[in-house]
């Protein structure tokens, strides 16, 4: 199947869906937060499918692979701030979500494995 767009990118879809989730959770935070963590997790959530997607509509190979490693360091980020979460108690431990983290992570670096590949 040929790429149109980064819609037609499975690591676009799912951290799309990840970010329809953390948005869920972080509803249940203290309002206090808004201004804090929660809008850091937001923030870090919504940068995941942005620059996948902003990449995708670079002219080289090269400037895909750099919105890609982004994307790594905002999923990382991410990470970091919703375990932040569950250890100050604002939300359970969501296994789901950090299995979901750990998917994206493995098909972010297997594409930048790819376009790496095609560099060469």
């Amino acid at each position: 199947m040929k790429i149109q767009s980064h819609r037609d990118l499975n690591v676009w879809q799912e951290s799309m869906d990840l970010v329809e989730k953390v948005y869920l959770i972080v509803k249940n935070f203290p309002k206090e937060e808004l201004y804090g963590l929660t809008s850091q997790i937001k923030r870090s959530a919504i940068s995941v499918p942005s620059n996948i997607a902003e990449g995708a509509g670079r002219k080289s190979n090269l400037e895909w692979m750099r919105f890609l490693y982004i994307s790594l360091g905002s999923l990382s980020e991410l990470e970091t701030q919703l375990e932040l979460g569950v250890r100050l108690k604002f939300m359970d431990d969501e296994v789901i979500l950090f299995e979901q983290i750990k998917y994206i992570r493995n098909m972010l670096s297997r594409l930048i494995e790819s376009l790496n590949r095609k560099n060469d």
